[in-house]
Order: structure tokens, then C-alpha cells, then sequence
């Protein structure tokens, strides 16, 4: 009993700490939204005035570290609560949730870095191509339909079994050791990619900082990654996502952020 109270404050302040930087992220989000500041992420505003490749990167990645805050942590969690139960009493645990923390950040990071750097990529071909300058719906349609598609695969499956029972996950790979936790950070993180990076790329074609796309999209992993109702809207969500894709390749603008 009493090393199970001992576990509770940290887990405690743990779970509290990062729902305060969730809400905090999410604030920050919202307040760019209402004056203006989100609007300088959208294509239109990045590529505007031949601004140079390291500019944009830069704002985009420091906008994604507010949005893998706002968006991914509430889906992790229930990891984090498991992995401060697991090493919380030892003294270098604030050492290891912050390696933790940190590896999670850095995946998504390095996401972000090759999913801009595709997308910058992709608009100087559009731009470069009078074809698909007048087809330009076939971006938000090909990837809508490629979330959508992505929903069925096994690989998103196995991702999302291992990120719905932290508990085998610590049982099989949790060591002692404040580096423990870069290694555990890392593979979650991996994990959590594998779940969630078809549905990430979907605000890259709505605009980084979109927020109705951010909270729908955050809604859904969510329910996906951690409750139990989440192996039963993996394909009602492809089937809406497909649903998505048809209509924003036959009425282009009719799909909101799109």
C-alpha cells in the first residue's frame, strides 16, 4: 500500500503537468487562429515572396511542436501514465520522462521536416505544370484517399494494438536507467507515427494550423489510440476519409480547408 501511494503523486503531477502543456498548446493554437497568425502557415502565405526554404521550415517546425503537443500527447497519455507507474519512484525519473518526451518530440519533428519538404516539393511541380496547376484538387484528394486507405493496412493495425497496451509494451522493453527512457520514448513515438502519420499528412494539404482539421483529426486518434471504442472507428473513418477524397476531386473547395 504504501508504495502504491508513493506511484500516485507521480503519476499525479506526471499526467497534470503535461495537461496543462496540452491545454496551454491548445490555446496557443487558437489564439494564432483568431488573430491572423495561423494564416502565415497556410501554402498561399509560406511560399509568398520567394521566401527562402530554411524560413518556412523554420515556422512550420516550430508551429508543429504546439501542434504534436495539442494533437498527439492527449493519445499518449495512457502511455505515460504506464511509464510513470513503471519508473516513476526512481530518482531519475524526471530525467527519463524528459528523454522520453523529448524522442517523442524528435520523431515527429524529423515527420514534419520530410512531409514539408515533400510538400514544398510538390508545389513547385504543380506550379512548374500547367496541367496540374488546373487539376490541383488531385492533391488533397490523393491524400485524403491515401488516409483513407492507410486506415485498412495491417501496419496501422500493429501500430495501434501496441499503442492500446503500454502495459506488454513496458513488460517487454522497460529497463532501469534514466537513457531507458530515450529508448522507450523512441519506440512509442515510432508507434504513434505508424498509427497516425497518413491522417497527419492531411494537414499539410489543409494548411499547418488549421484548426478544424486539428481538432477533428486529434479527435480521432484519440478514440483510435485510447479508448475502447477505438478498433471500431478505424474503418468507418478510411470510409469516411475515401468519402472525402471523392468529393474534393469532383467539387474542388467543397471540403472545408481543402
Amino acid at each position: 500500500m504504501a508504495a502504491k501511494a508513493a506511484r500516485r503523486p507521480t503519476r499525479f503531477n506526471t499526467i497534470g503537468g503535461l495537461g496543462f502543456a496540452i491545454v496551454g498548446a491548445w490555446a496557443v493554437c487558437v489564439w494564432a487562429e483568431r488573430n491572423g497568425a495561423a494564416a502565415q502557415l497556410h501554402h498561399h502565405a509560406l511560399y509568398a515572396g520567394g521566401r527562402p526554404y530554411w524560413f518556412a521550415a523554420l515556422a512550420v517546425l516550430a508551429a508543429w511542436q504546439f501542434m504534436t503537443a495539442a494533437m498527439m500527447l492527449p493519445s499518449s497519455l495512457g502511455f505515460i501514465r504506464y511509464y510513470a507507474a513503471t519508473a516513476g519512484r526512481a530518482p531519475d525519473f524526471p530525467l527519463a520522462l524528459s528523454l522520453f518526451l523529448g524522442a517523442y518530440f524528435a520523431v515527429w519533428t524529423v515527420f514534419a521536416l520530410a512531409a514539408f519538404s515533400g510538400d514544398m516539393q510538390l508545389h513547385q511541380i504543380v506550379d512548374a505544370s500547367p496541367w496540374l496547376a488546373t487539376h490541383a484538387a488531385l492533391i488533397p484528394a490523393g491524400t485524403l484517399a491515401l488516409a483513407a486507405l492507410y486506415q485498412f493496412t495491417p501496419l496501422k493495425d500493429a501500430c495501434l494494438k501496441a499503442c492500446r497496451h503500454p502495459g506488454i509494451y513496458l513488460a517487454r522493453h522497460y529497463r532501469r536507467g534514466a537513457l531507458n527512457g530515450l529508448r522507450i520514448g523512441l519506440g512509442h513515438a515510432l508507434y504513434c507515427l505508424g498509427c497516425c502519420w497518413a491522417l497527419m499528412l492531411v494537414m499539410f494539404a489543409a494548411g499547418v494550423a488549421h484548426l478544424a482539421w486539428m481538432g477533428a483529426l486529434a479527435a480521432i486518434m484519440f478514440v483510435e489510440k485510447a479508448t475502447p471504442a477505438g478498433n471500431r472507428i478505424v474503418a468507418p473513418v478510411g470510409a469516411a476519409f475515401a468519402a472525402l477524397a471523392a468529393i474534393a476531386l469532383v467539387a474542388p473547395g467543397a471540403v472545408p480547408g481543402l
